[in-house]
């Protein structure tokens, strides 16, 4: 069994879990995930009653439903000198999934990135393709502080994510069970 630390102290990267952004067309910001993310998953099925004469009850329909959306809370910690740089990259990739993207051939601006999020089979056997809807980072001010940069030795980053479908691949309810996706 793989251990969570090594024997410095230092958080090994988990197998499995991270997540990517897009920044340009160029580079893409992979966030290795080194210990356990609270992590929340919901989807919210949408029905209709429809009342029916000589019926006691109405029946329901189904309507539609709401897309997935993960909330995923991402812990991050300085261990050693290197990791304060390295946070504060991790947290500025984030805040820059909520922004758009440069435009081309005459557009101002595109959408947000696209992004992927892996946590291990917890949501699903393969990435999940990801669009940042909120992000909030708590700086603590229980912890030790970088005192060049501002930067805590612990911060917290609540992310809330909607699931990103292409038309061949919308889910339904197998593919949920089998994969996750």
């Amino acid at each position: 069994m793989p251990k969570a630390t090594q024997p410095t102290g230092k958080l090994m990267p988990m197998s499995g879990f991270y997540v990517e952004i897009p920044i340009d067309t160029t580079q893409t910001v992979k966030i290795d995930i080194d210990n356990l993310p609270d992590i929340s998953d919901s989807k919210t099925a949408t029905y209709s009653s429809e009342g029916i004469i000589g019926r006691s009850s109405p029946l329901s329909t189904y309507s539609n439903s709401e897309p997935r959306s993960i909330s995923l809370k991402l812990h991050l910690y300085v261990l050693e000198k290197a990791d304060i740089k390295k946070n504060i990259r991790k947290i500025r990739a984030i805040q820059s999934a909520t922004y758009p993207r440069e435009g081309s051939g005459g557009a101002p601006f595109l959408p947000p990135p696209i992004c992927q999020i892996k946590c291990g089979s917890l949501l699903s056997d393969d990435p999940l393709c990801v669009i940042l809807n909120q992000y909030s980072v708590s700086y603590a001010t229980d912890a030790v502080w970088d005192p060049e940069t501002g930067l805590p030795y612990k911060v917290d980053i609540d992310t809330t994510w909607q699931v990103a479908y292409s038309s061949k691949d919308l889910p339904i309810n197998y593919r949920i069970y089998s994969t996750g996706r």
